[in-house]
C-alpha cells in the first residue's frame, strides 16, 4: 500500500462519518495536492498523504487541545506516521502563529516547519479549497473564513495576521507549478 492509500484510509476512518463537511474539504485538499504532482516530483506522494491528513485532529476521538494542527500531529505520531508528515501536519497554514494566539507554541515546538516547497505546496492546496471541497481563490477563502468566524473571533486574528505569510507561500507554489510544466 502506498504512503497515500493508507492516510486515504486513516482520515476516512476518522472524518467520514463523524465530520463530513470536513471529510469533503480534505478531499478537495488532496485534488489539489494531486493537481501539484508535477511540481511536487518525488515528494508528491507525501504532498497527497499530508493534503489528506491536514484535518485529522478535528476528528472527535483526536481533538484533546482544540488546536487541529496539534491534535492531528500527536495522534499521527502515535501510530508511527512517518516523521516528516507528521511535521507537516502540525505546521500546515501557518500553525506556528496561530499556536502562539493559543497559547501552543511549546507544544507546536516538538515539530518542525521544514519552511519548504512541500509545506508551501500543502497550505496552496488548504487554502485553495473550500469547506466543501471545491477550488477556489486563496484570497476569497481568507475572506470567506474572516465572514465564518466573524470580528474578535481568534481564527479571524489570526487568518487576517498570516494572510500575508500564507499567499506569499500560495505564490511561491504557483510559480513552482507553472516552471515545472514549461
Amino acid at each position: 500500500m502506498t504512503l497515500f492509500g493508507w492516510a486515504f484510509d486513516v482520515a476516512e476512518r476518522k472524518l467520514s462519518e463523524s465530520l463530513p463537511r470536513r471529510w469533503s474539504h480534505v478531499q478537495g485538499v488532496a485534488e489539489r495536492a494531486r493537481s501539484l504532482r508535477s511540481a511536487a516530483g518525488e515528494e508528491a506522494d507525501l504532498l497527497e498523504s499530508a493534503a489528506i491528513l491536514h484535518d485529522v485532529g478535528y476528528a472527535p476521538d483526536i481533538a484533546t487541545t482544540g488546536f487541529h494542527p496539534l491534535d492531528g500531529a500527536v495522534f499521527l505520531r502515535s501510530i508511527d506516521a512517518p516523521d516528516r508528515l507528521v511535521h507537516l501536519v502540525a505546521h500546515h497554514s501557518y500553525a506556528e502563529l496561530e499556536a502562539g494566539l493559543r497559547g501552543l507554541s511549546a507544544e507546536l515546538s516538538e515539530f518542525t516547519d521544514e519552511r519548504g516547497p512541500i509545506r508551501d505546496a500543502l497550505w496552496y492546496c488548504d487554502l485553495n479549497t473550500t469547506p466543501d471541497g471545491e477550488e477556489v481563490d486563496a484570497r476569497d477563502r481568507i475572506a470567506e473564513i474572516k465572514q465564518r468566524y466573524g470580528p474578535g473571533h481568534l481564527v479571524t486574528t489570526f487568518i487576517t495576521e498570516a494572510a500575508p505569510e500564507l499567499l506569499a507561500a500560495v505564490d511561491r507554489t504557483r510559480q513552482r507549478a507553472e516552471a515545472a510544466v514549461s
